[in-house]
């Protein structure tokens, strides 16, 4: 019998405030020390009173209203109730009843297939602390500074079939949140979670199956492969004529399989009731409008219209969009390089706009990773780049010589014209002496000669090589390539 997978995801996203939620705390991530950044509100000392963060709730309503949500008048921060050694206070201050937004829709594409995810709410809440397990004492510590830090809850409806659906609406996700200047959403920290709800059911059937919870996973990838593998795990158990067990589940992303972590008995009543130290909250149409007012294009507007624009392809504006600082260095890098072609946003442009998105996708984003460094603090300027990039689109330097240019670049700061000129980089197109170097490379390599005269193609570029290598890499292959093939005629 075929089954059909029915998979909801929540998603949390630690918010990038200056302070945590209901305290003057410091949010600092990359606090080295533990148990820094904390004080008697965060811990849940007796006579200490919260007090809201509004640059926290600004942030969960921006993201809200990029995934079409409504925005409620009325809100209200709640109490859910559990015991565990990371939760200073013995509950949580959540939202329940009365998130900042209810529904909402985010448009995603699986190989190739165009699909809307319908959002359930997304709401705010304060983040636990994170125990730390040590193995040679078989001690569990724990650091409260990541206690009370704001955290952003999504929660979807089951609209989800595959792993591939769920890493495309990941991923898209965690672009928007950067774009709105919510959370810096990195996985590797902790920054970003997923959660995983999937069941199985007959195909055709309306009734869910048992629901399996897979907490935790720390990348949109392993999300993918966990959904994957947990749609095997349970059709092979429900084949056997077994019942898949009402659980939650880890994930290893070592061994690629889930683990039991709790049953169903064990699973928490939380016993929520509105949290008496807050006041219920009333959000003007006013100060959602504004917010509203303030949102940044968004990676799919952008993504479209740098293909309409500029003609690129959709996998490359994929990598551009991808971060914003990026997407927004490269029209920075493309005005400019508009000026010093002296052109008009048309087909002209369009070409360079494609030979600036190739340098970008590739050495650039090379250097940049291999540097570690932040695209804002990099020495290489936008319009330095473009004057490179058009001396590549006009003949006056070949794309082997640009890299090179590019790796100065990178490390001094300095203007492309100053490295050229100062390393001897700016191409050769002077046919004559082109031509004597065709020549020699013609003599010295004969049985190249004949296999191109027999029909063998690659040895012309082999010849194209040699004379590029004889030139260091500064002689115009097309030009080099008329030439060789005029002499051999």
């Amino acid at each position: 019998m075929p089954y059909e997978p029915v998979i909801g995801l929540e998603i949390h996203a630690e918010l990038n405030t200056k302070t945590k939620m209901f305290c003057r705390s410091a949010n600092d991530p990359d606090e080295k020390h533990p148990n820094m950044n904390i004080c008697p509100i965060c811990m849940g000392h007796p006579g200490t009173l919260p007090a809201i963060n509004q640059e926290a709730v600004k942030k969960v309503i921006r993201v809200g209203l990029t995934l079409r949500g409504t925005v409620p008048e009325f809100s209200q921060f709640d109490r859910k109730n559990y015991f565990y050694p990371d939760l200073p206070k013995g509950y949580q201050i959540s939202q329940y009843e009365h998130p900042f937004v209810k529904g909402g829709r985010l448009q995603i594409e699986a190989r190739g297939i165009q699909k809307e995810v319908r959002i359930t709410r997304v709401h705010l809440e304060e983040d636990t602390g994170r125990l730390v397990h040590d193995r040679a004492s078989g001690a569990s510590l724990v650091d409260f500074n990541r206690a009370g830090v704001p955290l952003m809850e999504l929660v979807t409806e089951p609209d989800f079939r595959t792993g591939e659906e769920v890493r495309q609406f990941g991923e898209e996700l965690q672009k928007i949140v950067r774009y709105v200047g919510a959370s810096d959403a990195d996985m590797e920290k902790g920054q970003m979670r997923v959660e995983v709800n999937i069941s199985l059911r007959p195909v055709g059937q309306e009734k869910l199956g048992t629901k399996v919870e897979i907490k935790n996973i720390n990348s949109f990838k392993y999300a993918a492969d966990a959904v994957d593998y947990e749609i095997q795990r349970q059709t092979a158990i429900l084949e056997r004529g077994e019942k898949v067990a009402q659980e939650t589940r880890g994930w290893d992303e070592h061994k690629g399989e889930s683990f039991s972590q709790r049953s169903k008995e064990e699973a928490h009543d939380y016993r929520y009731f509105p949290e008496p130290d807050l006041p219920p909250l009333k959000l003007s149409r006013a100060f959602v409008d504004g917010l509203q007012a303030e949102l940044p294009e968004l990676p799919a507007a952008k993504r479209e219209r740098f293909m309409r624009e500029f003609g690129l392809e959709r996998d490359t504006t994929e990598i551009l969009v991808r971060d914003k600082g990026i997407a927004g260095y490269f029209e920075e890098a493309m005005s400019e390089l508009a000026q010093v072609a002296g052109q008009t946003p048309d087909s002209p442009v369009k070409n360079l706009a494609k030979a600036l998105a190739s340098v970008m996708t590739g050495d650039f984003l090379r250097l940049l990773h291999e540097t570690s460094a932040d695209i804002a603090q990099i020495r290489v300027t936008p319009e330095n780049l473009a004057e490179l990039t058009f001396y590549v689109a006009e003949n006056k330097l070949s794309n082997l010589t640009a890299k090179q240019v590019l790796d100065e670049m990178f490390r001094s700061g300095d203007d492309p014209s100053d490295i050229i000129d100062r390393l001897g980089l700016w191409q050769i197109s002077d046919t004559g002496e082109l031509e004597d170097m065709a020549r020699h490379i013609i003599k010295e390599y004969p049985v190249a000669v004949e296999d191109w005269r027999a029909g063998k193609a690659a040895s012309l570029q082999f010849l194209v090589g040699q004379v590029m290598k004889e030139s260091r890499g500064k002689a115009n292959p097309k030009i080099v390539q008329e030439i060789i093939k005029n002499i051999l005629k």
